[in-house]
Order: C-alpha cells, then structure tokens, then sequence
C-alpha cells in the first residue's frame, strides 16, 4: 500500500453543520421529536375546535375557513401567514416522523444484538405505547387521505372551494368515509396519549410526584381530541349536520389558495 493511499483512509470525515452533528445523537432526536409533537398538538388542538364551527352552520365555519386566508390583516399580504404556518408544521411533522423512525430503527437494531431473558418491561405499559409505531403510519396515511379528501377535492365531484360546511357533509355523508375518519382519529388519540405522556419525560419533567398527573393530562388531551374529532363524521350520518337550506358557494367569498 502506497503512502498516499494510507494518508486517504486515514483522513477524517468531513464534519457537517453544527444543527446536523447534534442531530445524529439520540437524546437531539428525542428533543426534537417532544418539540415537534407540542407544535402539532397544539395545531390539532386548534383545527379540532375551529371545525367546531360546524355546528353553528355553512356560514360561520366557511366565514372561518376564509379568515384563515386573511391572517395578519392589512400587515401582510393574504394567505402569506397562512403559507408560513402551512411550512412551519410540515417542517414540524417531517422531522417528527424522521427522528421516530431513526429511532426505531435503532432500538430495532440494537433489540437483535441483545437476548432478553425476561418478558420485556414497558414503561406506562398499554395498548397505546405498544403500537406507537403503527399509529403513527396510520396518522400519516390519514393526513393525505385527509388533504386530498378536503382541502384538494380529489374524491368528489360535488366539492367546491372554500365551502367548508358542504366539502365536509358531502364526505362523511358516505359510511365507508366516516368510518376512515374514525378508525383514523381512534388511532390518533392513541398516538396523543402515549406522545403526550412521553413528552414529559423527554423534556424532564420525570418524578413520581408528577406521574398521575402527566397520565391524566395524556387521557385529558387525547379523549377532548378524540371525542372532538369523532363527533363530525357522527353527526353527519346521524342527521344533525346536513344540506339543508345550503346550497354550496351560497356565500360567494373570493376564495383563494
């Protein structure tokens, strides 16, 4: 071997960004994955009780759904905050879902060098935190299910933009999409209460004082979005949300993307 061929295998790898070389350790990828999933709770939070506009009618949630476009006002140019927001939670949720699967693929790896010779112990040991990795996969799935189903129209030949009230009748009223919407919010809850009860012991919040309080926040936050979210398919098949009385556009707002 020639010296200039030993010089090069022994050359140190290029280091990357500061932001990435902290990113390759497992605690950063925890912290990130806590940070990420507070800013998509809060979102999902927020979305679940701004479609309780339903309720008061076609005109209050479609004035709603077109106020979304008009944040900030006179100060910004319309739809650019909502544009803002729209690339803050995908960012949010794409290294959310990056830091879960590194993460799962390095426990997975690491479980098959290591023989575990008792049943193995589960922290806040449940359904839920068993089956985080397939809730997860079916939130995923359901988030496009669920843009192209309502916000790009792709499913329908009745949707129409901006009317919110009749896009989200005209879809629940099938059964077969209803029962998406809650198997998929079913198992969105669940990813909520583990999250949500991991979230404090990433973040170090981690005593036993606290730990029936972190649980019950966790049930708190998960059955309010769970019971939130499954009233809309609900109440479309069972009649409390219907087209009566509404045509759809009625309203004639200047809707825009």
């Amino acid at each position: 071997m020639t010296t200039t061929a030993r010089r090069e295998d022994t050359k140190p790898a290029r280091k990357l960004p500061w932001i990435l070389e902290m990113y390759r350790s497992d605690v950063a990828k925890k912290w990130i994955m806590a940070v990420s999933g507070v800013i998509l709770l809060g979102y999902i939070a927020a979305h679940m009780l701004g479609n309780m506009k339903l309720y008061f009618g076609a005109e209050e949630i479609n004035h709603y759904g077109e106020s979304l476009r008009d944040l900030g006002g006179d100060l910004v140019p319309r739809t650019h905050l909502l544009w803002i927001m729209r690339i803050g939670l995908t960012a949010a949720f794409a290294v959310h879902i990056h830091a879960a699967y590194s993460l799962t693929r390095k426990n997975l790896q690491a479980r098959g060098r290591v023989r575990y010779d008792e049943p193995r112990q589960y922290l806040a040991a449940n359904y839920a935190s068993r089956t985080m990795r397939w809730s997860g996969v079916i939130v995923l799935l359901f988030v496009v299910f669920h843009l192209a189903d309502l916000t790009w129209g792709w499913f329908s030949d009745d949707w129409v933009r901006g009317d919110v009230y009749a896009n989200v009748y005209n879809s629940m009223d099938a059964w077969p999409i209803a029962l998406i919407y809650i198997a998929a919010n079913v198992a969105l809850a669940m990813h909520i209460f583990h999250g949500a009860w991991s979230m404090f012991q990433t973040l170090g919040i981690n005593n036993p004082r606290y730990n029936n309080a972190r649980k019950n926040f966790a049930r708190g936050i998960a059955g309010l979005i769970l019971i939130g979210n499954l009233s809309f398919p609900l109440a479309v098949q069972g009649g409390l949300v219907d087209l009566d009385g509404h045509t759809p556009g009625q309203y004639n707002l200047e809707y825009g993307e």
